[in-house]
C-alpha cells in the first residue's frame, strides 16, 4: 500500500521512535514541500506528531500523538 494501513496511538512519539529505532525499526524519511521529517523521521507541526515505519511486508504503520 502507498498509504499508511496502521496507526499506533502514543503517549510520547520520541520515545516510541527512540525504542523501536533501538529494536532495529527504520524510520521513513520525507522532503517534500508539504511534507518534511526530522531526522529521526518524526513528522510536526501540522497535525498530529506522527513517524511512519514499514513492516517486513512493506506496509507503511506510524506511531502518532494520542493527544
Amino acid at each position: 500500500a502507498t498509504y499508511t494501513v496502521l496507526n499506533f496511538p502514543v503517549a510520547d512519539v520520541d520515545a516510541a521512535v527512540d525504542d523501536l529505532a533501538s529494536r532495529g525499526v527504520a524510520f521513513e524519511l520525507y522532503d517534500e514541500p508539504d511534507l518534511k521529517t526530522d531526522e529521526k523521521g518524526i513528522f510536526r507541526g501540522q497535525g498530529p506528531t506522527i513517524a511512519w515505519f514499514r513492516d517486513p511486508a512493506g506496509n507503511i504503520l506510524a506511531v502518532l500523538d494520542a493527544e
